[in-house]
């Protein structure tokens, strides 16, 4: 009588086990329910390092599955770069961009995740900076309109903020005119 029970049963949990190996078995973990959201640290954001291979499945794995993510390529320098988009809720969250075979820049656009020190997007610029001189320049490239500041206590972090100037093109805001500009992307580079 066990073996019949055991050969019935033994085809529906194998083919129970390949369905459920999509899975995220780490999110049943109780340490994990009460840990904290993705964070940008010194090392990188979250789980994706500088050592995170340049490859779906790696940066999948890295973020635990909490996004979807979607790859294209654009030129940069003269030179065709891959890149993944994280989207959370169809919303873009984030942009990882590599080079020789390993993670390279990852740009976050996420309010949920914050850096170590705190500090999230819609932060104004006010409550990290007194003035730009010495920590601000004018951003460049897709971020011409923003002004790029580098995250203090950091090598790896950059804060990108944007609002409102109307002053000639090119040239940086004044500190008044950066007081209320707020963080629209932070940015975390090898």
């Amino acid at each position: 009588m066990k073996l019949r029970v055991l050969v019935c049963v033994a085809p529906l949990l194998l083919s129970g086990c390949s369905t459920l190996s999509g899975m995220n078995w780490g999110a049943m973990n109780p340490v994990n329910w009460f840990s904290s959201s993705t964070e940008v640290t010194e090392n990188g954001v979250g789980d994706i390092t500088a050592g995170t291979a340049m490859d779906e499945k790696a940066i999948t794995d890295a973020l635990d599955g909490d996004y979807r993510l979607r790859s294209g390529m654009k030129t940069a320098n003269g030179n065709i770069v891959r890149y993944y988009e994280a989207l959370k809720d169809d919303k873009l969250a984030m942009i990882i961009n590599g080079d020789n075979g390993t993670v390279s820049r990852i740009e976050v656009l996420d309010p949920d995740i914050e850096t170590a020190s705190g500090v999230k997007i819609g932060t104004e610029f006010s409550a990290l900076y007194s003035k730009a001189y010495g920590d601000c320049q004018k951003g460049s490239g897709d971020d011409a309109n923003a002004v790029e500041c580098q995250a203090s206590d950091s090598e790896h972090i950059v804060y990108l903020f944007t609002g409102e100037w109307r002053g000639p093109e090119g040239l940086m805001p004044s500190d008044d005119a950066l007081k209320s500009w707020k963080l629209s992307k932070i940015v975390w580079h090898r």
